[in-house]
């Protein structure tokens, strides 16, 4: 099992992950920060604007609360073919990041992560709760509630002023 959770979890600190190296992560330990949460993939044609600014972010606003996490996805177009050691290679040495990486996992369907079904729950307009694609976004904020979904297509950077905001930066 990749993911325990409670049946009904009331924020995401309820989870527990795994991570990229196999250990289990107590989502609780990012408690009283800003999360953004986002399914990944490595041979996806918006790999690299999404990691480069999503490093951007991380570096700019890590010291102030916030914190990425990423999970590969291998359910688009198997963009994410690698296996978790290679994925973390990938990521690290190509694109230098930093924040966390977590085991490769199922965001819809019936193998869908619990934390992603969990993320979905909300109402989140046209297409349902599905997730579309690759570097579908998710802010959280500081008491582990959702606060809004992003479309695979926005940029990262895009994101900065709702981040500003949940974090308390003018």
């Amino acid at each position: 099992m990749t993911t325990e959770a409670p049946q009904f979890p009331d924020s995401i600190y309820d989870f527990t992950i795994k991570d990229a190296k196999g250990n289990y992560v107590q989502l609780s330990t990012y408690r009283g920060k800003v999360l953004l949460v986002v399914n990944v993939a490595s041979k996806c044609g918006m790999t690299n604007s999404n990691y480069s600014e999503l490093n951007q972010l991380y570096e700019k606003y890590k010291d102030q609360g916030l914190e990425i996490l990423a999970f590969p996805c291998n359910q688009f177009g198997e963009e994410e073919p690698g296996t978790n050691n290679q994925i973390v290679e990938f990521v690290c040495t190509r694109f230098k990041s930093e924040f966390p990486i977590f085991e490769k996992i199922e965001v819809n369907g019936n193998n869908a992560s619990p934390l992603y079904k969990f993320l979905k729950s909300g109402k989140w307009g046209i297409f349902g709760d599905d997730i579309q694609w690759n570097f579908a976004k998710f802010l959280v904020n500081r008491d582990g509630k959702v606060v809004d979904r992003y479309y695979p297509t926005t940029s990262p950077l895009s994101l900065e002023h709702d981040i500003k905001k949940l974090l308390g930066i003018s």
